[in-house]
């Protein structure tokens, strides 16, 4: 019994020498990562928090879009976009928002909201989305230019046929007929390689259209 009180005695010595070698870097090692943990916790509580705030404020800007109240729904993006704006939310009540300005003649205020989706709503593909809607703004509003900036940068494959037809409209209102010809050509080109394995795509009718702008133009030279 002495002996085995002797052992356990040796083995308490040891326990604290190398606590006092190496408690304080163990209790710092643990209190980091209670912190961590704890951060972690309060990180996705805060947002969850914001995603429930800012969908409540999307439902009303909906509402207010159903209503065709667009200065309701311009505050209310305007909230999304201030408060709300790491949320996809934010892009999607733009993208709203700028289609209930637009259906009440407001262009400037539609080119806001799109603007902000183009460059800052957390969806690549809505930022594209957002890229092209502006881009036929400016078209309408015939700011050329302006128009075919939106449409430099190549879309991911999906938005490719309709980036190329919106540019082909672009030069077709501004008589540049050859270059409106050859921007179809490619439209229709991309539509027909993500078409080959869609079916939903090949009975879309959406060839058809691009293939009317295409032969009212001619054959070229």
């Amino acid at each position: 019994m002495a002996t085995y009180d002797l052992e356990e005695q040796e083995q308490l010595d040891e326990l604290k020498t190398w606590w006092k070698m190496y408690g304080n870097l163990v209790t710092g090692i643990l209190v980091v990562v209670a912190l961590a943990v704890a951060g972690w916790q309060g990180w996705n509580w805060w947002q969850r928090q914001q995603s429930a705030q800012a969908s409540a404020l999307f439902s009303g800007l909906q509402t207010a879009t159903m209503q065709r109240d667009a200065k309701r729904a311009r505050e209310l993006a305007g909230e999304l976009i201030d408060k709300y704006s790491s949320t996809s939310y934010a892009g999607m009540g733009a993208m709203l928002a700028a289609r209930a300005q637009l259906e009440t003649g407001d262009a400037k205020n539609a080119r806001a909201q799109l603007a902000w989706a183009a460059e800052n709503a957390r969806d690549p593909g809505l930022r594209e989305l957002a890229r092209l809607r502006l881009a036929a703004v400016m078209l309408d509003e015939k700011a050329y230019d302006e128009a075919m900036k939106q449409l430099a940068t190549e879309p991911a494959a999906a938005f490719a046929p309709r980036f190329a037809e919106l540019r082909g409209d672009i030069f077709a209102a501004q008589g540049k007929t050859e270059e409106a010809r050859n921007a179809y050509d490619g439209a229709l080109a991309k539509f027909d390689a993500l078409a080959k394995d869609d079916e939903t795509r090949q009975r879309s009718g959406y060839k058809e259209v691009l293939q009317a702008k295409r032969d009212a133009l001619g054959t070229g030279k």
